[in-house]
């Protein structure tokens, strides 16, 4: 596991197409990885804490002095998979 943060740049997609990026980017990540997710959109403070707490990822919230709006999350060892088409639905 790297020290360093995995930098995703989701630019300004939707969350739900940002959610289902997010989910393909974190699925080869080592458990306890942290993420660092750059997102415009302005559902994204609500939308990925509510994700990570529907798969058991672990949200640490804003990160401060980044230049563009960017939330870090961990990633879970025994994260619980959701709908291939859906970020939303428990598989």
């Amino acid at each position: 596991m790297s020290s360093k943060p995995v930098v995703i740049d989701g630019g300004d997609r939707s969350c739900v197409r940002l959610l289902l990026e997010l989910r393909g980017h974190i699925a080869d990540l080592a458990p306890g990885t942290v993420v660092h997710l750059i997102a415009s959109d302005p559902a994204a403070p609500i939308d990925l804490p509510a994700w990570c707490h529907l798969t058991g990822h672990d949200y640490l919230g804003p990160v401060d002095g980044a230049p563009a709006p960017t939330y870090a999350l961990r990633v879970a060892a025994d994260a619980r998979p959701t709908s291939p088409d859906s970020p939303w639905r428990p598989r």
